[in-house]
């Protein structure tokens, strides 16, 4: 099985590439290979018993897609995106890279795969934030997509695209819906969302943190564990049984502010939480008032999706995978 993955050197797609080169299979298909792309060039993961490249690129560019999908890959993970606040504020260039590059995408697979006796199966990560206001108290599966981001926008009509073309029959593809994930390693990026981590992650590791809403916003999350576990069950579940909708809200856990603070505090302790500082960012707060809180995700849990079930374990799973188990 030959993998190819779209936004390898983001957070989610070096911690999949990682997954995959520890397991050295997907699903109970062995990989006999693994290209990760990126407009930065993306670290190979240590430890790969199979081939890894690593190429760098313009997603939009004409010719870029033709030339990823060439060799016929079987599993195509895209992960490609700006995030949403850098969406929000540069328009043009949220709907060239999160639309036009995923257009050009399904085009180049079709064209590719045109005759082929197997199409590939392409997992593409859309968002809440296909979703908007007004909302219910949990927003279940048939739940209507509004939404009022132009990051939404863009995964809304991406999710229509994938669906449409495997009605065509020309991919195999399965939208996924992540919640907001939480805790990301690494440094803070230009997501509205980054705060949800950042109030985690930096006390934890000894910094200052800033929390730009109230203690009262709710919020779906879930940790870089579980969003591989619905990447890598994404690309192996069965077709049949997703039948024409495609795509899914990923199980998640619905918390507030103030709850992820609590939850650090019996994890960590009033030290480590005396780190977060309230400064209220109106652009932030604006942002998030539009955004989907709770979510009743029947349908992927009954498909066999996997997420934490409290804020405590997601901040330890944090603390086990990229702290080595200690808190500064």
């Amino acid at each position: 099985m030959k993998v190819l993955i779209l936004g390898g050197a983001g957070m989610v797609g070096r911690k999949l590439a990682e997954r995959l080169a520890r397991d050295g299979r997907l699903g109970n298909a062995e990989i006999t290979g693994l290209t990760l792309y990126d407009v930065v060039a993306p670290q190979k993961p240590a430890g790969a018993k199979f081939p890894v490249e690593t190429l760098t690129g313009d997603l939009p560019a004409v010719g870029e897609t033709d030339k990823l999908v060439a060799s016929q890959p079987d599993v195509i993970f895209h992960l490609a995106a700006i995030v949403s606040g850098e969406a929000e504020q540069e328009f043009e260039k949220g709907y060239r890279i999160n639309l036009q590059g995923t257009m050009n995408l399904l085009e180049s697979i079709r064209t590719a795969y045109d005759g082929a006796p197997r199409k590939p199966r392409l997992v593409f990560t859309s968002s809440i934030a296909v979703f908007g206001a007004p909302f219910p108290e949990k927003i279940p599966d048939e739940f209507f997509t509004t939404p009022l981001t132009s990051y939404g926008t863009q995964k809304a009509i991406g999710e229509l695209l994938i669906a449409d073309y495997t009605r065509k029959g020309m991919l195999d593809g399965v939208g996924i819906r992540l919640p907001t994930i939480c805790v990301r390693p690494g440094k803070p990026n230009k997501a509205a969302s980054g705060f949800f981590s950042n109030i985690i992650r930096e006390p934890l590791a000894g910094h200052e943190a800033v929390l730009p809403v109230s203690d009262d916003v709710m919020h779906w999350h879930a940790s870089p564990r579980a969003a591989i576990g619905f990447l890598q069950h994404a690309a192996t579940i069965d077709g049949a049984r997703l039948g024409a909708r495609r795509n899914l809200s990923m199980p998640g856990l619905a918390v507030t502010v103030g709850q992820q603070i609590e939850a650090l505090r019996k994890v960590a302790g009033e030290k480590v939480v005396a780190r977060i500082k309230r400064v209220p960012d109106p652009f932030v707060q604006e942002i998030v008032a539009g955004w989907p809180r709770n979510f009743e995700t029947r349908r992927s849990i009954e498909l066999g999706f996997k997420a934490e079930t409290s804020f405590e374990e997601i901040i330890r799973v944090h603390i086990d995978d990229e702290l080595g188990g200690k808190v500064a």
